[in-house]
């Protein structure tokens, strides 16, 4: 029987930080403390050469249940749509209209982080409802 391994989810970003404390937010996720002998992420991230500060942030889920996230700096902007995504698990249980009012009011709450709407699927014969959306960098993920 294979084991089953530890891994982490990587995004690549233009603002690190920024999309990895939208997903804290999202998923109840923390950020970690700031590297040893520094106060602050802007302390530490002064302290580095000009080119790599803020190339990195990571976020964990305190229970330790869920996978680390690492979000690292890249050069070219997000040009296509994301051949991986998260879906977030709001609605499980859940089936008509109760499951699509979790999946709205969830909606309602991360478009005020900064998330995008991009389309509710209705239920059909093989799937239940859920919700499209983009994170504050464009990247999809699924309010399911």
């Amino acid at each position: 029987m294979a084991s089953i391994k530890e891994f982490q989810v990587t995004f690549d970003c233009a603002e690190p930080e920024r999309v990895a404390r939208f997903w804290c937010e999202v998923l109840g996720y923390v950020a970690p403390s700031p590297p040893e002998g520094f106060a602050r992420w802007d302390d530490y991230n002064s302290s580095l050469p000009a080119g790599d500060r803020g190339a990195w942030f990571a976020c964990s889920d305190p229970t330790g249940v869920g996978p680390r996230l690492y979000f690292q700096r890249v050069p070219e902007g997000k040009a296509v749509k994301n051949r991986v995504h998260l879906d977030v698990r709001v609605g499980t249980g859940l089936v008509g209209e109760e499951r699509v009012a979790a999946l709205e009011a969830e909606c309602a709450r991360l478009v005020a982080l900064g998330a995008v709407r991009v389309q509710l699927l209705l239920a059909d014969e093989n799937n239940e409802s859920c919700l499209a959306m983009q994170d504050v960098e464009g990247n999809e993920f699924c309010l399911d």
